[in-house]
């Protein structure tokens, strides 16, 4: 039950790390009319669910998982540097590295030590930071694969709610109509694959994101 509620803690929007301020690409969508409703809004989301969320960053929290298992921190400094080097634009680095940081500050607060190169790993990736907790506050890894993912779900509909605009309950609809995706995408997991990312639209909106002219959230 403890490590249960440690989980929602770990997820929840009101984790002071700012997951909130990003867009990921899609006030640019928006903008420029890719993305012009709640179907084609929910097409977005799935298509990263799929090809992104869950093909690389779910294998390389395993990943790091296991590494702080064994102690090997030099190895989860590797893990968040492979994380980093996938990410393909300069807001999608930052934004890892802004989440990263912020939660490598709140864990020690919390009671999960950090130093040396897991906190330097902490500090690059928001995921070190989830793979230390969990370890720490025992939350078996198959629940926080599942949290992380709605975590992701959220936030993202939470932007889609302020930027198509949705209103609050076309944003709940969503979540509801997007739970079975998730739920699918969770039981085919493969953690020991190789991790890998293929979201061209992503890449190409969050990079001229970083130029647009007008925009509500960080670049």
């Amino acid at each position: 039950m403890l490590s249960d509620l440690r989980l929602f803690q770990l997820i929840s929007p009101a984790l002071p790390i700012g997951a909130f301020t990003y867009s990921q690409g899609l006030e640019l969508a928006v903008e420029t009319g890719w993305i012009s409703s709640q179907t084609e809004f929910e097409s977005w989301l799935a298509g990263q669910l799929e090809h992104s969320v869950a093909t690389l960053e779910i294998p390389l929290l395993a990943r790091m998982i296991d590494a702080v298992e064994k102690g090997n921190s030099a190895q989860l400094l590797g893990h968040s540097k492979t994380l980093i080097a996938w990410r393909e634009t300069k807001e999608l680095r930052t934004e890892e590295k802004q989440r990263g940081a912020a939660l490598a500050r709140l864990l020690p607060e919390l009671g999960v030590a950090l130093s040396g190169d897991a906190l330097l790993a902490c500090q690059l990736t928001q995921l070190a930071g989830m793979a230390k907790a969990a370890v720490e506050w025992q939350i078996p890894r198959e629940k926080l694969y599942a949290g992380y993912l709605w975590s992701w779900l959220e936030n993202a509909v939470m932007a889609g709610v302020k930027l198509i605009p949705l209103g609050q309950t076309q944003g709940q609809q969503t979540l509801q109509r997007m739970a079975p995706l998730l739920e699918r995408v969770v039981k085919e997991l493969d953690v020991t694959s190789e991790p890998g990312s293929v979201t061209p639209a992503l890449a190409i909106a969050s990079s001229r994101h970083e130029i647009q002219y007008t925009r509500l959230f960080r670049s």
